[in-house]
């Protein structure tokens, strides 16, 4: 598989240069040269098929040849050694459960799955890279966790100061080894823009090998197809209209859905559930794309002002407007109807959402309202303990902490203080 940069001004690239450099020479996102469906016996048999043999014939063709299949088959297997259950609340709502792995959010799959796809492209090379990462919350916990210790590979974090929880700061900040987190007195985007501006540094790149693990990499955004299938498995002898709510913030997930749907997967359409960072709900009605800086609310990971991989999404969809609306609906929410819908959800389900997750389940509620007969899973994107403030705030219940949670409690924070992009550059450089 070739891929190619949507800004169409670089030359093609295998995916393994693609995953090594992350962002194309001009500045693009790269996106793969061709998506062949998966043939109709795949979608007939899914029921007898395991979780690892779904995820090797979904990912196959965006790494061939380069990765040999024997390979792949232990990378997916390492990737996915935890569930992805869906938990029913009524007939119309269920809520697909991504918080089962190591750091408890959703971005365990494509961290894992890149890092081992780094480490075997890595293994005979004697340079080292260093995988460079914004992270608005899990994104770093996830990435810190899936490179730890892996050879050749140097973790840099970038997080915005005061906007992520406790929780997920010591995720990020206490595991020593090969990663170094760095806080940024600004924000998410302010993070992303310094990355940004590290690839396109010749200066610094001439220097050493930089390689991005948020989801502008193929190989942290791809994988994220996988549990869209896996819920369709589970659902799709239940149900006949099967529609996806994600919290969705730099839109990474969103895409990596649609990604499955252009594989074949019988999904007529998504919901982005936006929280008050909501360029894609303002964008969808008004055809206008004004990104705008991003501002702060309690389903954090979501803050993100100026999301890169809505391009991509454009992309699968040809640039085409009303193609677009047909497969995607988007929805806004203040942090107030959040936690009333974070009460609701306890109140009548006994059901503990995080912040994220309640604004995936108040995008199901809206769109439900005019299509009263689809059934709508909302993306539980990380485990509500992660955001233990804000939860035991609404619901007035303490919540026990899971052995994933209670192992980074009390652990040494280490991090350095940077302002501006100079200060990461001579961070880098040192």
């Amino acid at each position: 598989m070739n891929y190619y940069s949507l800004n169409h001004k670089a030359p093609n690239t295998s995916f393994k240069n693609a995953v090594i450099k992350g962002l194309a020479p001009d500045k693009g996102l790269y996106f793969p040269q061709s998506i062949t469906p998966l043939p109709k016996s795949f979608w007939d048999t899914i029921d007898h098929l395991s979780y690892s043999e779904i995820a090797f014939e979904a990912i196959k063709q965006f790494v061939s040849p380069e990765i040999p299949e024997d390979i792949l088959k232990t990378i997916v297997e390492e990737t996915l050694s935890f569930d992805f259950p869906v938990v029913k609340l009524n007939d119309n709502i269920s809520t697909l459960e991504l918080f089962h792995g190591p750091t408890m959010a959703f971005k365990d799959v494509g961290a894992r799955f890149m890092a081992r796809c780094l480490g075997y492209f890595n293994k005979n090379n004697t340079n080292e890279v260093t995988v460079l990462v914004a992270t608005s919350g899990d994104t770093g916990g996830a990435v810190a966790n899936g490179f730890l210790g892996v050879k050749g590979v140097n973790v840099v974090i970038l997080y915005p100061s005061g906007k992520v929880s406790n929780i997920q700061e010591m995720q990020l900040t206490t595991l020593g080894q090969n990663i170094k987190a760095l806080e940024v007195n600004g924000t998410f985007d302010d993070c992303q823009a310094m990355v940004k501006t590290a690839f396109l540094d010749d200066q610094l790149t001439s220097q050493m090998q930089l390689t991005s693990a948020n989801s502008i990499n193929v190989a942290r955004w791809l994988p994220q197809l996988f549990y869209f299938i896996f819920a369709y498995k589970q659902l799709h002898n239940k149900y006949d209209d099967i529609v996806f709510s994600i919290p969705s913030g730099n839109f990474g997930n969103v895409c990596a859905g649609m990604m499955a749907q252009q594989l074949g997967l019988p999904i007529s359409h998504f919901i982005a559930s936006n929280n008050a960072n909501n360029v894609v709900t303002r964008y969808l009605t008004s055809q206008l794309y004004e990104p705008k800086p991003s501002v702060q609310t309690i389903s954090n990971a979501m803050d993100v002002g100026a999301p890169s991989n809505f391009i991509r999404i454009q992309e699968i969809y040809k640039n085409n407007f009303e193609t677009l609306k047909i497969n995607i609906s988007s929805y806004s929410f203040t942090d107030d109807e959040t936690r009333e819908a974070m009460l609701e959800i306890y109140n009548d389900f006994n059901y503990v959402a995080d912040p994220h997750g309640a604004v995936g389940y108040l995008g199901c509620k809206a769109y439900l309202k005019v299509n009263p007969n689809a059934h709508c899973v909302f993306l539980e994107t990380a485990h509500p303990t992660k955001f233990l403030d804000v939860v035991e705030d609404v619901i007035k219940e303490e919540q026990p902490l899971p052995k994933q949670i209670q192992a980074v409690m009390g652990n040494k924070k280490e991090s350095f203080v940077i302002s501006t992009y100079q200060e990461l550059k001579s961070f880098l450089l040192s």
